[in-house]
């Protein structure tokens, strides 16, 4: 048994047992890659498939928990060489963030031209999603570190830290009426077309419960979730918008006025996510800090730590 044969098993079942498209993925012969996985077979004496044919229909229920121990296999393997290179002085590497767009674009810059600056030879990747999106490609390995709000569907496998709280705004295009109200209420934001975040979005979820409660019906004429976009979209007078604080720039927005209604909603926490027993390099915890200050080596070990006695605890 080698961990080719596990990194091949764990990328078929990646690849939703499609074997073709996983051969493609590790750039092997579609033979060769099926050669390997009836060799694993063999000297687990266990099949790993059901099979229809040729065809991969599931994995058997000895299928399941070897592959399970595969990943965590990998998982050591990798974190394995990930040590050797940290120990050996290299600061070359890879640092992989996954991320929303409204953190891409508005918070992440600054953060990321400083860690450039100070590690010239790691190579950062970024990669866009809704906060399910970015947890899940931490989970599977795509990513090293997420940042975003928790998502509707918190993963068990993702540690979430804390960061710092977003606060919401509306924006208006230039002269709308509301701007002339006093105070803002709910009501008021009730009585003209709505535009906000996708479902996927847990601000939106919050948003919308702060109307629910009330007994409001907002008019919701377009979601999306991209900030830009939807600033866009305000612009054209399709509506007005409920956003995060930081994605308004009075200067470059100037078609647009902004009004505070942090009474209004419940702020949002921008969490860091990693993925449980994954090894973080020291620069990885030199970006985490860069981020948020108070996440210092220490306070991030410690809190992985916790969360995995509480883990063990359940």
């Amino acid at each position: 048994m080698t961990l080719q044969q596990l990194r091949y098993l764990s990328e078929v079942v990646r690849q939703d047992l499609n074997i073709s498209k996983a051969a493609a993925a590790l750039h092997v012969s579609q033979p060769g890659l099926s050669r390997q996985l009836q060799l694993l077979e063999r000297e687990l004496e266990v099949e790993l498939f059901v099979r229809n044919r040729k065809r991969l229909v599931r994995l058997t229920h000895a299928g399941i928990e070897i592959h399970r121990n595969a990943e965590m296999t990998l998982e050591s393997a990798s974190n394995i060489r990930e040590a050797a290179r940290e120990h050996s002085g290299e600061h070359q590497g890879t640092l992989t963030i996954a991320t929303t767009h409204t953190q891409a674009r508005y918070a992440l810059p600054d953060v990321i031209r400083r860690f450039a600056q100070r590690y010239p030879q790691v190579q950062l990747s970024l990669r866009q999603g809704t906060p399910g999106d970015v947890s899940h490609l931490v989970a599977s390995g795509s990513a090293d570190l997420s940042i975003a709000t928790e998502p509707v569907e918190p993963r068990t496998d993702v540690v979430l830290l804390p960061c710092y709280q977003l606060q919401r705004i509306v924006l208006t295009p230039v002269r709308h009426p509301l701007l002339k109200s006093k105070r803002l209420t709910l009501e008021k934001l009730a009585a003209y077309p709505l535009i906000t975040y996708d479902y996927a979005f847990i601000g939106r979820s919050k948003t919308l419960g702060a109307f629910e409660a009330r007994g409001i019906v907002p008019n919701i004429v377009l979601n999306a979730i991209d900030a830009d976009v939807i600033k866009t979209y305000v612009e054209f007078g399709l509506g007005i918008a409920i956003v995060p604080d930081m994605a308004y720039d009075k200067r470059r927005d100037k078609s647009l006025r902004a009004i505070e209604a942090k009474h209004l909603f419940e702020p949002n926490t921008i969490h860091i996510g990693i993925r449980r027993n994954h090894y973080l390099r020291g620069y990885t915890y030199a970006f985490i800090e860069m981020f948020a200050p108070h996440l210092k080596r220490a306070e991030v070990e410690k809190a992985i730590a916790e969360s995995a006695t509480r883990r063990a605890r359940v």
